[in-house]
């Protein structure tokens, strides 16, 4: 399996194909994720490949799944990326 890229070799290709250096491509990348962490809790939207949204949990019954003894887990709020359809498309292969 391939390794996944790194911020820096992002940072090279984005810098690459839109004749800006590194180092601003790098700034870009992370104003993008500071944008993200700030408005995750009204959904971010990243076109073309899907958006955070902040989705609340019920509690429910686990097992410990070295006893196997149920557990109680609380309810909570987690943040989930919902993968866009031309994303889907591009990588999966229209059905």
């Amino acid at each position: 399996m391939a390794k996944a890229l790194s911020k820096s070799q992002i940072a090279a290709e984005i810098a690459e194909k839109n004749g800006i250096t590194k180092k601003q491509a790098s700034a870009i990348l992370e104003q993008i994720a500071n944008m993200a962490y700030k408005n995750a809790k009204n959904t971010f939207t990243l076109p073309g490949l899907g958006k955070l949204v902040l989705v609340n949990r019920k509690a429910r019954i686990g097992r410990n799944p070295a006893t196997g003894e149920q557990i109680q887990i609380p309810a909570k709020r987690v943040v989930k990326f919902r993968v866009a359809k031309a994303a889907k498309d591009a990588i999966l292969g229209a059905k």
